[in-house]
């Protein structure tokens, strides 16, 4: 079916991007001033019912923002604000207006995924260490030399 067409039968109405919808940056800024004290985790849609802004343009208003380290991205869906306190609203609205380019995101997603792989293996790697001191210790304690 050619778009035309397929135009026509869906009643002549296009589905639009609302990614490319405007978010009032007011009404953003004072909802995630209002997140920052909460200090907890929220999705873009929470943000956009708050706000009454379409998700699609909110959600990429966030990632933006935490493209430009105003906001912690805590898993997949998930921000917090805390950074966003330490911040003014004049780079708050600088941040918003600027372009992130594909590439570049891509390696800023890299680069938290291994940050994050990084802190899991040191995690594990204190873990041992403190696990093989406590049986040595253990071991003294019963006389047995760990070195031979």
């Amino acid at each position: 079916m050619s778009m035309k067409r397929a135009s026509a039968a869906a009643g002549g109405r296009r589905e639009t991007d609302e990614s490319a919808a405007k978010v009032e940056k007011q009404d953003l800024w004072d909802d995630l001033q209002k997140r920052i004290a909460a200090n907890e985790a929220f999705a873009p849609v929470e943000v956009a019912q708050a706000i009454s802004a379409p998700e699609a343009a909110v959600a990429k208003a966030l990632l933006t923002l935490a493209h430009e380290h105003l906001l912690e991205k805590v898993d997949a869906n998930r921000y917090k604000a805390g950074p966003l306190a330490a911040a003014s609203q004049a780079a708050f609205v600088k941040a918003l207006g600027t372009r992130v380019d594909p590439k570049r995101q891509q390696d800023w997603l890299e680069i938290d995924r291994l940050k994050k792989n990084n802190e899991e293996m040191r995690k594990r790697l204190l873990d041992a260490v403190a696990e093989r001191d406590r049986l040595k210790a253990l071991l003294e304690r019963h006389g047995i030399d760990p070195a031979s």
